[in-house]
């Protein structure tokens, strides 16, 4: 595949992506989530979380968005340091699944023999354990914060992706191009890393987006477990918090936490939808 090939074909990627109405907004969104992130991350201009402003339990105004919480915080601030905090944990499991992923399944794909057969041993053991068990253990052993999400999170989401990874690097491994940089004395490395992986680059911007959805409601589900952030606002633990006050008919916290997090999970799912139309060549034309 030749250069000029290649940015044609993310030309008419991109170009099929911004003719999708849905997927311009939903990448918008994320935008302004990952702005939302690096404010609440550098602390400009958005509302402290952690000193009282008021009485407790104030239901939404003008003055507080979405009111109080028992220690009169404004409940706004917290989830936008919700959003800080589950932004960080899509963006660091990513970065951490995904090269481990990608490495793993191309390995598989490309050697075959007896190293496919190991590998897909491993992938298989790996992936039979519920997931929920393995990141509820993995955070026990590590211990509770926002770092062992992280790591719980990064060493278990690369599953999906080395599988994908390993069937299309199988598939591109006996093609012409591939042949030809044989020809030419190309070795095992340059094949691999230079030839074929630049061509299922598409399959890890899809997964990518995918990734971070997933992350941000295994983190809600481990915060309101009580395995997850400790300390500090998410939206796994303002849902938790949130269980005792609707008794009160306090449900503001509830209410800003899910929306917060529906909002964003959409998104990236629509994003992630509308990229496998632009970028899968299986889907082009249909």
């Amino acid at each position: 595949m030749s250069t000029q090939d290649t940015k044609s074909l993310w030309a008419d990627a991109f170009s099929r992506l911004i003719r999708d109405r849905w997927a311009l907004i939903s990448l918008v969104i994320v935008i302004v989530y990952a702005g939302i992130a690096v404010l609440a991350t550098i602390g400009w201009g958005l509302p402290d979380w952690k000193t009282s402003q008021a009485s407790e339990y104030l239901p939404p105004s003008a003055q507080f968005w979405l009111g109080t919480d028992l220690f009169g915080r404004d409940v706004f601030a917290k989830v936008i340091h919700g959003t800080k905090i589950a932004m960080s944990v899509g963006l660091v499991t990513s970065l951490i699944a995904i090269p481990i992923g990608v490495f793993i399944g191309a390995i598989a794909g490309y050697f075959g023999g007896w190293i496919d057969d190991i590998i897909s041993w491993f992938i298989t053991t790996f992936s039979s354990i519920p997931n929920i068990m393995l990141l509820i253990s993995i955070t026990l052993i590590m211990g509770k914060g926002l770092v062992s999400v992280y790591l719980a999170l990064g060493i278990t989401g690369w599953v999906g992706l080395a599988r994908l990874i390993r069937g299309e690097v199988m598939k591109h491994k006996e093609r012409e191009y591939v042949h030809a940089a044989s020809a030419i004395g190309g070795g095992h490395f340059r094949k691999l890393f230079i030839h074929i992986l630049p061509n299922v680059t598409h399959l890890v911007i899809i997964n990518t987006s995918l990734q971070f959805q997933t992350a941000i409601k295994s983190e809600v589900i481990l915060s309101y477990l009580g395995l997850g952030v400790q300390g500090e606002p998410s939206w796994g633990t303002m849902i938790d918090d949130a269980r005792q006050e609707l008794a009160r008919g306090v449900w503001w916290q509830l209410a800003g936490a899910t929306f917060a997090m529906f909002l964003v999970v959409l998104a990236f799912n629509l994003l992630g939808d509308a990229l496998r139309d632009s970028l899968d060549p299986k889907l082009k034309g249909k």
